[in-house]
């Protein structure tokens, strides 16, 4: 098995960062396999999904209905709606495995790789990642 940490700094403003440029380079050469992508932090998540086409603003809008950012939360320390943060990862999950072919992370043609961190209080992310060879 490979393995590498990505340290991602998303600031202090909830965030979606594109981390398929470095999880392709990191697969590239590797030949076939599995990779998991693993967000080791308990607010915030992964997915897959078309960037630069509006969808970004569609998710936001979709999590702030599903997870107001107000004080209803009984884990209410942080900024506002933080406890709705701690509530991510049920909904969006801080891991995804896919399959890499010839050493290409098997993606559709508009799908990339997407850190979802709507935590403003934690500017600092660690992104894994492990390939598991076809051949052990």
């Amino acid at each position: 098995m490979r393995t590498a940490r990505l340290n991602i700094d998303t600031g202090h403003n909830r965030s979606l960062t594109d981390l398929t440029p470095q999880i392709r380079s990191f697969a590239r050469q590797l030949g076939d396999g599995l990779i998991n992508v693993s967000v080791p932090h308990a607010t915030a998540g992964l997915v897959l999904m078309e960037l630069g086409s509006g969808s970004e603003e569609d998710l936001w809008a979709r999590l702030d209905q599903l997870l107001p950012r107000d004080i209803r939360y009984v884990h209410s320390h942080g900024s506002p709606g933080h406890g709705g943060d701690h509530v991510l990862p049920a909904f969006i999950c801080p891991t995804l495995t896919l399959p890499v072919f010839g050493g290409e992370v098997s993606l559709g043609t508009w799908q990339s790789i997407v850190l979802v961190d709507p935590n403003l209080d934690n500017p600092q992310r660690e992104v894994l990642l492990a390939f598991l060879s076809d051949r052990g």
